[in-house]
């Protein structure tokens, strides 16, 4: 089943692309205002996680940001990879090695999550 591309999916799209750091819904929610309902918005998200768009990540806050991986050299997030959140700007980044897990014979993995937390570079230096 194709999948329509709605105003409201290209809206969050170029809103994603945009942002500087991965984001949580609350963020987009908060940025896109009254164009878009919370639920749409989750919704849309889903989406474009199950379809490779980007990917999701379970912050070490327990909330889950969204983000497209600059890494990925092709249209569909394929890769494990390290999310990097800096405790003083709040700075949500995909670290660039990709992350080779062996698992057991007969294990197959459906997901990763890594996440780090600290100071990025530039909030190293102010420090």
């Amino acid at each position: 089943m194709n999948k329509r591309n709605t105003k409201t999916k290209q809206l969050i799209l170029e809103t994603l692309k945009n942002a500087e750091t991965a984001v949580s819904q609350d963020i987009l929610q908060e940025e896109l205002g009254d164009a878009v309902d919370r639920a749409t918005i989750y919704r849309v998200l889903n989406s474009f996680c199950d379809d490779g768009i980007v990917h999701k990540i379970l912050g070490d806050d327990g909330k889950y940001y969204f983000a497209f991986c600059v890494n990925c050299t092709e249209k569909k997030h394929h890769h494990n990879h390290f999310h990097f959140r800096c405790l003083e700007c709040g700075k949500i980044e995909c670290l660039p090695n990709e992350v080779d897990i062996k698992l057991p014979k007969g294990y197959r993995s459906v997901n990763f999550n890594g996440f780090i937390s600290g100071y990025c570079a530039a909030c190293s230096r102010a420090l």
